[in-house]
């Protein structure tokens, strides 16, 4: 038992994916833990909301244990399972359409942060954050692909399943509107 453990340990992604579709039953097993902490934190960084990342999160997992035939093999298997995590993402966004709001009154806004305080840069972090979730829920997941998970704009339009220039423009007015958002962070004097 340990050895075959150590087997599937070793096995590539394809090579995991290719004996979980032959019906072995520890192979997407080992798949999923290779993989979970990048899946669970781009769930998270997609959603927000960590009761919805990880409904997402299993929703995705779940599609991809029962479609792992229909995998082609034309891109990284975790590169397959980033892209069913963003559709569940994006999928559950569109369901619930609940848009979560920070008050950016003056008492919300903080006084500038010194870098030092933990408190203030969190409170910065729900900002910010507030804003990334304003925005439309394509622009958003563009967005969390180059900016957040560093991946290029040919890989996130791959991931995304759209083309190069969508990704780029996605980015460029999810750029914008959040520069426009939070304008205030830069300026404190300028409030609305």
């Amino acid at each position: 038992m340990r050895r075959r453990s150590a087997d599937l340990d070793a096995a590539s992604d394809r090579a995991l994916l290719r004996a979980h579709v032959a019906g072995d039953r520890d192979a997407f097993g080992v798949l999923f833990r290779r993989h979970y902490h990048h899946l669970w934190q781009l769930a998270l960084r997609t959603c927000r909301v960590p009761e919805d990342a990880a409904d997402c999160l299993q929703d995705a997992l779940l599609s991809a244990h029962r479609n792992a035939a229909a995998f082609r093999g034309d891109a990284e298997v975790r590169s397959w399972l980033h892209r069913i995590v963003v559709n569940a993402c994006l999928d559950r966004m569109r369901r619930n359409k609940v848009r979560h709001s920070v008050s950016l009154s003056d008492e919300a806004v903080a006084e500038p942060a010194d870098e030092h305080d933990h408190f203030a840069h969190r409170e910065m972090s729900m900002v910010v954050d507030a804003a990334l979730l304003g925005l439309p829920d394509d622009q958003r997941a563009a967005l969390v692909a180059v900016d957040m998970e560093g991946y290029t704009v040919a890989d996130a339009a791959q991931l995304l399943g759209v083309a190069e220039g969508t990704i780029k423009s996605r980015c460029s007015r999810g750029r914008k509107r959040l520069q426009q958002e939070l304008t205030f962070l830069r300026d404190p004097g300028n409030r609305m």
